[in-house]
């Protein structure tokens, strides 16, 4: 009993003084990279023009790497469930640093009921040299062969808008 409090007393100390876990030095803070407004504005507008040259009425959202909103973009005539469900599709992709359409595969099934998260095809990370700037959802636009295909299309056609300034920027 008195190992298991030696123990309990020093994983405490470690996680409140802040001392690495594994025995090497590290730095105490992390950087990471963010879309600015501008990148991400230009993300979603990229992608709800390339559903609305397809003729389909969206709604695009883009979170940073925490899920967090930076950037939304909607078509007045889109449905009203496009809202939470490009919401849901991007945090989706970004807590999970993958694209939805993979995430409908079976070995996912037990995130389905996650808060928050919407495993429909349509969901990218924006992942552009090596980093992972956030995410992108797109909703609205019917499905041709898979759930959330031409969804996928599009966030992608919004990806590649912003993709030369970030390379260039790095």
């Amino acid at each position: 009993m008195k190992v298991m409090h030696a123990a309990i007393a020093l994983a405490t100390a470690t996680l409140v003084f802040g001392a690495p876990l594994h025995g090497a030095e590290e730095a105490p803070f992390v950087t990471t990279r963010v879309l600015s407004l501008d990148a991400a504005n230009r993300l979603a507008l990229g992608a709800a023009g390339e559903c609305g040259k397809r003729g389909f009425q969206v709604a695009v959202a883009v979170v940073d790497r925490s899920g967090g909103l930076l950037a939304f973009a909607r078509d007045p005539l889109a449905g009203p469930h496009t809202i939470d469900v490009s919401i849901g599709k991007a945090y989706a992709a970004a807590s999970f640093q993958t694209s939805t359409a993979q995430m409908q595969e079976p070995r996912f099934a037990g995130l389905r009921s996650a808060p928050k998260v919407m495993l429909v095809g349509g969901g990218l990370p924006v992942r552009i040299g090596g980093h992972i700037y956030g995410a992108v959802g797109v909703s609205g636009a019917p499905a041709e062969k898979t759930t959330g295909d031409i969804d996928q299309q599009c966030a992608q056609a919004g990806i590649e808008a912003i993709r030369e300034a970030i390379e260039f920027a790095q």
